[in-house]
């Protein structure tokens, strides 16, 4: 029950979005764009301007990568046995590889492990949206009706302000420089409104993805990769890595995280089965419900 009452918290602001939109019918995007534009960065910036820079960022970074590549082999392999078309394949790929490490992930970690663990949270977070804008992107586009090179992925990173303040923060860090105890303030109440506000976007996503006819298979195939065999990975890969256990902890939990929303912008975007990759997060999403909390009491929460 212990485990239950730590997502709840999560699940509890996903459904004050998931109301409001039903009821209001809020504008998606422009609180989204918000908050990826104006709040995100700050709190990127907050992560890497006050945690010092260790052989962790490293790690972090590796095991994603490794994490990734394997995911999107096993998908890959998953999709030729059940014979998809190259737009499912890329839909599944979607699905499968790219987790929801920001908007679901890094509060949870924050609520089971604390502010250290979070910090971890969100320099995944940061690299996980690096690959998504980047990666994610090129097989949306290769699988979908749009075509899009890997100019307009690059464009896309470069557009991203994360990216920036994050890199910002480390820089300043690096230099020894001091910033003001009132600028800090000040960015922190923006860094720390950040994460409710995609909590709530996401809770409005959800609520606009209905159910749609959409090839089952698919979606049960994705959701057993994201879901099990994802965390799974990843605690293999961790086997050989040198990390303290709060981050091998931290690592786990995001790889369990479900499919990005983020991805059902893309797929929307570039006519890649999108009913597909958002029936995919929805029901990943709430598997999670009963995933989260069986990985939390294995990493020793």
């Amino acid at each position: 029950m212990s485990l239950l009452l730590i997502i709840f918290p999560v699940f509890f602001i996903f459904t004050i979005g998931f109301i409001g939109q039903k009821i209001i019918g809020f504008d998606i995007k422009s609180i989204s764009t918000a908050a990826l534009y104006l709040m995100s960065p700050f709190l990127a910036f907050r992560t890497f301007y006050s945690n010092p820079l260790t052989w962790d960022y490293f790690f972090i970074i590796l095991f994603s990568l490794l994490l990734s590549f394997i995911l999107f082999i096993v998908i890959w392999m998953t999709a030729k046995l059940m014979k998809a078309s190259r737009s499912e394949r890329s839909a599944m790929i979607l699905g499968a590889v790219f987790m929801n490490s920001g908007n679901y992930g890094a509060p949870v970690v924050l609520f089971a492990l604390g502010s250290i663990g979070f910090d971890y949270a969100v320099i995944m977070m940061v690299f996980q949206s690096l690959l998504m804008n980047s990666f994610g992107i090129f097989f949306a586009s290769i699988g979908g009706s749009e075509k899009a090179t890997w100019r307009d992925a690059l464009q896309r990173v470069i557009r991203m302000p994360l990216i920036y303040a994050a890199a910002l923060g480390l820089i300043l860090q690096l230099g020894t420089f001091e910033i003001p105890h009132a600028i800090i303030e000040g960015v922190s109440l923006i860094a720390d409104a950040s994460i409710p506000t995609v909590m709530l976007v996401l809770g409005m996503q959800l609520s606009v993805m209905a159910r749609k006819k959409v090839k089952y298979r698919y979606v049960t195939a994705v959701s057993i990769i994201r879901m099990i065999a994802s965390p799974v990975i990843a605690m293999l890969i961790l086997m050989f890595l040198p990390v303290n256990d709060l981050l091998k902890a931290v690592l786990i939990i995001q790889a369990a995280m479900p499919a990005a929303a983020n991805t059902t912008i893309f797929a929307l975007q570039f006519g890649t089965e999108p009913d597909l990759v958002s029936f995919t997060t929805f029901i990943t999403t709430l598997a999670s419900i009963i995933t989260i909390p069986i990985v939390l009491f294995l990493v020793g929460v």
